[in-house]
This record gives C-alpha cells, sequence and structure tokens, in this order.
C-alpha cells in the first residue's frame, strides 16, 4: 500500500474519488455532486457508514439551521471563543475560522439538495465544557430523527450499526435513550415506557425496521446520494495512490479482486478513518496504557488512509491521542462505551488502590486523559444495590441482575461489605473503605470537594434529577458490585496534517496536490480535546465539503 508514478490506461475517470463512507465520504460525494462534479465513493469493508454508522449520530455544528428554528443562533465570536478555549493553540486558527464560518453552509446545503435530511435538537445535553467562555449549558448537538431502513431496499443489509441489540426491536433517538436510563426516576423517563411498549407493538404490525443514531444519519445520506446518482463500491479497498508530476491523479481500487486504475482528474478525497484496529500502529503511536484495543470504531479501520499518506511524504500530527472512551469488555467480544454509566449518584470509580483520582462524570476523552496520565489501569467502578435497583448498566435493566457470564468472565464482581468487594477484585480494603466514606459525607452535603462531581451541566444530563445534586447519592446499601473499566476509545484522533481547505501537507508546510483528507485519517480540528457530542461528525463533514469546493474551484481555472 502507497504510492506509484502513473503509467498505465484508466478503467473509470472521475472528477474526485472518495475513500470512505461515514460522514465525511458521504457528504464530500454529496457536495461534490452539488458544485458539479463527478464521483465515486469507495468502502474497504463489506458495509457502507464506518464508524460514523457506529456510532450516536451526533452532529456538533454551531449555527445549524436546526438550531436557528429553535430559536438557539450563535453570535459567532462566541463559538470562535468557546473552540478557542477548548483546543487552545494546539490547532492553527485558519481551520478553526473555516470550521466555524462555513460549518453552517454545509447543513444549508444538505437540506437544499435532499429531501432525506430531518434532523432534532438534543436539549440539555450540553457543550462538553458549558462552563469556559463560549461554553452552552444548552448545548449545540443536532440527532438525526429515526428513519425505516426497508427504504434502503437491498442496500439495507450492508448498513452498519450498533451492535448492541434491543429487545423486540425496540428503538429510540439518543435523547430518548437519556430518558429511557431514570425509568424508575423520573416522571417523563416513566412515560416513555408506554411510548417503548407502542413502538414494539407497532414494529410488530407495520413491520417497520428503524435505524436510529448514527445508523439514521448514514441512511439519511446514502439515500440522498442515490437520489443524485452517486456511486457506492463496498468491499474495494484503495491499496495505491497514483501521481503524476507530484501531483495525485488517481487511485489503484482493489474490486472483484482485481486493480482497477481510476484516475480523479481533481484529486482524492481521503476519508478512511482511524488507525484504531491496527495492533502495530497503536502500539507505534498511543500511550502504553491506551495500546490495548478496546475500540469501538468500526473493524476496518486499520490506518490505511494513514499509509497512503505516509507512502506521498504527508506530514502528521495528534498520533499519541485517541477520541477515548471509558468502556467494559464485553464476554462475548467488543466493546460497550460508558457514557451515562459514569453519572450514576451512589458510584465511585477507583484505582487499584481503592482512591478516586478524577471527576467521573466528567467528558469521556478527559476521563480517560487523566486515567492514562495518572497510570491509573486496571480501574474499577463500585456501587451499591441501591443504585443497581435504580439505574441501567450497559444494557442492563434497573433490578435486574447483570448476566451470568459478566461474572463467568471477570467482568463483573459482587459481595456483601467493601471489604469483601475489595478481596475479591485485589483493590486495597482500607483505602476502598475510606473512599466511599468521604464520598458519602459529600453525597449527604450535595458537594463533591475532592473532584467537584455534579457541578457542571455536562455532567447532570445523565444524572438523577430527582436528587438534590444529580450526580452525588449515598452508597450504604449491600450488596456491592464492582466492575472492571478499560480506557477504550470510540477511534483515533492524529492523522494527516491538513489546511483549512483539507488539503494534505507535507512537513515543510507545502501542499500535496491533489490529495484532501478529513475525518479521523485527518488530525482532529478539536486537538486533544471535545468541543460537544457530535465533534467528531461534525468537522469530517465541514472539512469534505471545503475539499469539495476547492477542487470545484481548481475544475473551474483548469486547461
Amino acid at each position: 500500500m502507497g504510492a506509484a508514478t502513473d503509467t498505465g490506461e484508466w478503467e473509470r475517470e472521475v472528477d474526485v474519488l472518495i475513500a470512505g463512507s461515514g460522514a465525511g465520504g458521504m457528504v464530500g460525494a454529496i457536495a461534490a455532486h452539488d458544485r458539479g462534479l463527478t464521483t465515486l465513493v469507495v468502502e474497504k469493508a463489506h458495509g457502507f457508514g464506518g464508524s460514523t454508522a457506529m456510532s450516536g449520530g451526533g452532529i456538533w455544528i454551531p449555527n445549524n439551521p436546526t438550531l436557528r428554528r429553535k430559536g438557539l443562533a450563535d453570535d459567532v465570536e462566541d463559538v470562535r471563543a468557546y473552540l478557542s478555549a477548548v483546543v487552545g493553540g494546539r490547532v492553527p486558527a485558519d481551520r478553526i475560522d473555516a470550521f466555524v464560518d462555513r460549518g453552517p453552509e454545509v447543513m444549508e446545503m444538505l437540506e437544499r439538495v435532499s429531501r432525506w435530511m430531518d434532523f432534532s435538537h438534543c436539549p440539555g445535553y450540553s457543550d462538553y465544557h458549558p462552563e469556559l467562555p463560549g461554553g452552552r449549558a444548552k448545548g449545540r448537538t443536532i440527532e438525526p430523527r429515526p428513519i425505516d431502513g426497508r427504504k434502503l431496499g437491498d442496500e439495507e443489509e450492508q448498513l452498519l450499526g450498533l451492535t448492541v441489540p434491543t429487545p423486540l426491536g425496540l428503538w429510540f433517538t439518543g435523547y430518548e435513550a437519556r430518558n429511557l436510563m431514570m425509568m424508575k426516576r423520573e416522571w417523563r423517563a416513566r412515560r416513555m415506557i408506554f411510548l417503548a411498549g407502542w413502538r414494539v407493538v407497532s414494529n410488530f404490525f407495520l413491520r417497520r425496521r428503524m435505524k436510529t443514531l448514527g445508523a439514521a444519519l448514514v441512511a439519511r445520506f446514502r439515500l440522498t446520494m442515490r437520489d443524485l446518482g452517486l456511486e457506492l463500491w463496498t468491499s474495494s479497498p484503495v491499496t495505491e495512490l497514483l501521481v503524476e508530476d507530484g501531483r495525485v491523479i488517481g487511485a489503484v481500487v482493489e474490486r472483484d479482486g482485481q486493480p482497477c486504475r481510476i484516475r480523479a482528474r481533481h484529486g482524492v478525497l481521503l476519508a478512511t478513518g482511524g488507525f484504531e484496529h491496527d495492533e502495530i500502529l497503536r502500539k507505534q503511536h498511543l500511550p502504553e496504557l491506551g495500546q490495548p484495543d478496546y475500540s469501538a470504531g468500526a473493524p476496518s479501520n486499520t490506518g490505511d488512509g494513514h499509509r497512503l499518506g505516509e507512502a506521498l511524504g504527508a506530514d502528521f500530527d495528534l498520533m499519541d491521542d485517541a477520541w477515548w472512551m471509558p468502556s467494559i469488555a464485553l464476554p462475548r467480544g467488543g466493546v460497550f462505551p460508558l457514557v451515562s454509566e459514569r453519572c450514576i449518584p451512589g458510584m465511585v470509580i477507583v484505582n487499584r488502590d481503592g482512591r478516586r483520582f478524577t471527576n467521573e462524570a466528567s467528558p469521556y476523552v478527559n476521563f480517560v486523559h487523566d486515567q492514562l496520565e495518572g497510570g491509573h489501569v486496571p480501574i474499577f467502578e463500585i456501587f451499591d444495590q441501591s443504585a443497581r435497583d435504580r439505574y441501567q448498566f450497559a444494557g442492563t435493566l434497573p433490578g435486574k441482575d447483570f448476566p451470568r457470564s459478566f461474572y463467568k468472565s471477570g467482568l463483573v464482581h459482587k459481595a456483601d461489605t467493601l471489604r469483601d468487594l475489595a478481596a475479591l477484585v485485589g483493590i486495597d480494603p482500607d483505602n476502598l473503605v475510606t473512599t466511599v466514606a468521604t464520598f458519602n459525607e459529600y453525597a449527604r452535603n450535595g458537594r463533591d470537594e475532592d473532584f467537584h462531581r455534579g457541578e457542571s451541566p455536562y455532567d447532570n444530563y445523565y444524572g438523577d434529577h430527582s436528587l438534590p445534586n444529580p450526580n452525588l447519592d449515598t452508597m450504604e446499601t449491600g450488596p456491592f458490585y464492582a466492575i472492571r473499566l478499560e480506557a477504550g476509545d470510540l477511534g483515533t484522533k492524529g492523522g494527516i496534517l491538513t489546511d483549512a481547505w483539507a488539503r494534505a501537507l507535507r512537513p515543510d508546510g507545502s501542499v500535496i496536490e491533489g490529495l484532501y483528507a478529513t475525518g479521523n485519517v485527518s488530525a482532529a480540528v478539536m486537538g486533544n480535546e471535545y468541543a460537544g457530542a457530535g465533534a467528531t461528525i461534525g468537522p469530517a463533514m465541514v472539512f469534505s465539503y471545503l475539499a469539495m469546493e476547492h477542487a470545484a474551484e481548481e475544475k473551474g481555472g483548469s486547461r
């Protein structure tokens, strides 16, 4: 896999070749069509959608039309101030400006060209750092409305999605999922129980196969592509970039086991995802304690685009970081990312010494940064029977015992006392007892004196609002549980360094003509941080849009 000088005939010619079928790749194809460019999307995996389809499907693009219709328009300078505070100087200002200034255009374009674009605001899902200048407690995240997968016809089976099964085809949006988690605690959540029952019954009679979250987003993009006549090849990895006079002019794509030479007159856009499932690259770049693969990224993300860029001398940045996510390793294989589970009020997360080390409810990237920097591997989430009776955990409903496989695999331990639990898990018993006693005192007073859990609107979103502090409650009712947590991720952050037009750069700052990159194959515009839910998908869409604008302008000025 690499680059070669062009010396042969072409099997296919397009203006732009796009590698990858996640949000970046699909929006790139739609934007290319809107700019008058011919395009082809090729996807390495058998299914399409990449990590986008397996995600929560949120989009963080401030000032987009959905937010404006809700009266949630932003002062652009507030957005700029927020990203400046979050990202700092880690990313060139022109890239941040391009995202802030041009982002709304992407959503406007999608609404203009497509009948499938339908989004809703996630009320109360705050920015991840709402306390910073320009941060918003009401949040800027939008999500796709559910859609019947049958609309995809024969392509439905190729649509990737979350691997966590739901009973009887039950479906819900991300916002509704938050309410379901509090089904035993809040009245609005109890109403969701009846809605869930109606959906199960209606699914049976209407034979719907509803897609939600990231799968719904990708389905809407794919339906738009089909309306526009845009082609998508699956099981078709890019194996080489073809170069002439220092410019990328096409690629070799493996299709049906045979090499297919495709000319890309105005460039190749890499949207191939991260390197999260490549053992060699993880060991080469990620922190030692973050090298084990507990990733929820698409299985096909093995750094193909990174290697293609490396062969052309591209510069790279942020290769030692990831979109970290505390996770559990499921006995059947795979991982379950933990978001709401870290906001359970009657719970602490401790290291092997039995001590807390950060705010358990903090944004997931920050949580794992603190975990890795402190050398806290392994870690354990500790809670009592009262919490188990009240709140769901990793798909296990409140009041239900964990599956037998959870205990058999050593993922979960249970004991009548904290000391007995510590002995089972290998935690310092004296420290654990002291940690829980201190936390209980904080819970009674309503303030976490050590790590300020529950003081941010972000913490509160998944908390229990029937309590004075939604994230604090005492742990006093045995038996007690301990669950091992891993330093997981949603994908890697590091990749090809690009400019404000998503053009790949060399270490000397010069442009690799004809090569664009977006999404997790490129160095994240969020730097080492995370602005809000959907701050992976939103920038991937924006920079693919800008790449296609640049390619179209180049076409307009070409011979």
